[in-house]
């Protein structure tokens, strides 16, 4: 209400400065999208949907009690399956063949490492279904030794995504067609998005003139890490310095007046 009575009077203001119609509802129209964009952006609660999202969730963990374990909607109104590691292309298959789902696009596929955990890594697929313009999310876990059963078999698209989450994460995938790295190096150690792979790495490469070729050395640090404390970052900059407190002349005792 107050918004439509702003475009209103700001309408009114500029017909009165001699503006044409046209003119001033689009000089209103300006005025008004940029006085609504002061205010922060909250995203709506849908109560439908999200008893859409609860009921399908049901319906599919009614179909595979064996695989699915949980069933959330998360608060942005996302559903999410939390299924057993047996139940990877049982599962995948089932969203992407049933007629009511018809998860055929992996859109994603990535890990997360959590060393806490008994198993530390989960696994995160990422399904579009284009036919009801719908997404869903199913999380599965893993340590690092035991393998997952890869998904390429299901989604093509999981080949490359599979082989990422090896190189970044060590998670072996089973019957993958080309398990390698895809963004490391030829004889790398280790995997990097490791919570306890250290920032510096194990090994690190130059080029060497002798060989003429790309090497790879143990890490060697020519200092030890510094560790800065300091209050604000902008301490560092004369210009934003705190300014120096000018100089206070106080006033000196007063002369007894003479008699």
């Amino acid at each position: 209400m107050l918004a439509a009575a702003a475009v209103r009077w700001l309408t009114r203001a500029a017909l009165r400065a001699g503006a044409g119609p046209a003119a001033a509802a689009a000089q209103a129209r300006v005025a008004g999208s940029s006085a609504a964009e002061t205010r922060p952006t909250v995203r709506p609660k849908n109560e439908v949907e999200q008893k859409q999202l609860c009921a399908f969730g049901e319906y599919v963990a009614e179909i595979l009690p064996k695989y699915i374990q949980q069933v959330q909607v998360t608060c942005f109104n996302e559903l999410e399956l939390l299924i057993h590691p047996d139940g990877i292309i049982p599962v995948l298959t089932f969203l992407r063949d049933h007629t009511n789902a018809q998860f055929k696009s992996l859109a994603d596929l990535t890990a997360v490492d959590v060393p806490s955990r008994q198993y530390r890594f989960e696994i995160v697929y990422n399904l579009l279904s284009l036919r009801f313009n719908s997404r869903i999310r199913v999380k599965t876990y893993t340590d690092e030794l035991t393998p997952v059963d890869s998904a390429v078999s299901v989604h093509k698209a999981a080949n490359w995504y599979e082989r990422e989450v090896w190189d970044m994460y060590g998670v072996f995938f089973a019957n993958h067609p080309d398990l390698r790295r895809i963004l490391t190096d030829y004889g790398f150690e280790g995997h990097p998005f490791r919570k306890d792979f250290p920032l510096s790495g194990y090994v690190e490469v130059r080029y060497d003139d002798e060989v003429k070729r790309v090497v790879a050395e143990p890490v060697e640090l020519s200092q030890e890490f510094r560790k800065f404390d300091l209050n604000s970052p902008w301490e560092a900059f004369p210009a934003y310095r705190a300014a120096p407190e000018p100089l206070k002349i106080e006033a000196g005792a007063k002369k007894e007046d003479a008699k």
